[in-house]
């Protein structure tokens, strides 16, 4: 399988935090390949610039090669795809990661159940 975390999912694992579930850890740790997205990154480091979110932005890009997962980069046809997405979601990121999941296709890993309306493409924690 290939994954695609979302913001929340990549900071907890980078965190270890105990939020991310033991069953989120073993599809991870047994994927063929493991995505973040630029758009991760993207969002991670405007929360930062808003006082929002504390985060070290070097050690968040340096995670994804440490872990021995792959960056993604947000392409035309990604941004082009997100035209086509029904209004479930409003999130601009989130929104991205689902064109994202879809065109390349790859499992979108997430917590937010509102992201299971877009495709079966999304798997929410549990």
């Amino acid at each position: 399988m290939k994954y695609l975390l979302d913001t929340q999912v990549y900071l907890w694992y980078l965190a270890d935090s105990r939020k991310l579930p033991a069953g989120a850890r073993s599809r991870i740790a047994e994927a063929e390949q493991v995505f973040v997205s630029a758009a991760t990154i993207w969002e991670a480091a405007i929360k930062v610039s808003i006082g929002r979110f504390e985060a070290d932005m070097e050690r968040l890009l340096a995670g994804i090669e440490a872990s021995g997962f792959l960056a993604l980069p947000v392409t035309g046809r990604h941004a082009a795809r997100v035209a086509t997405l029904p209004r479930h979601h409003a999130d601009p990121f989130d929104r991205i990661l689902v064109a994202q999941a879809m065109h390349e296709p790859l499992l979108l890993l997430t917590a937010d159940a509102a992201l299971e309306a877009y495709t079966d493409l999304v798997v929410r924690l549990s």
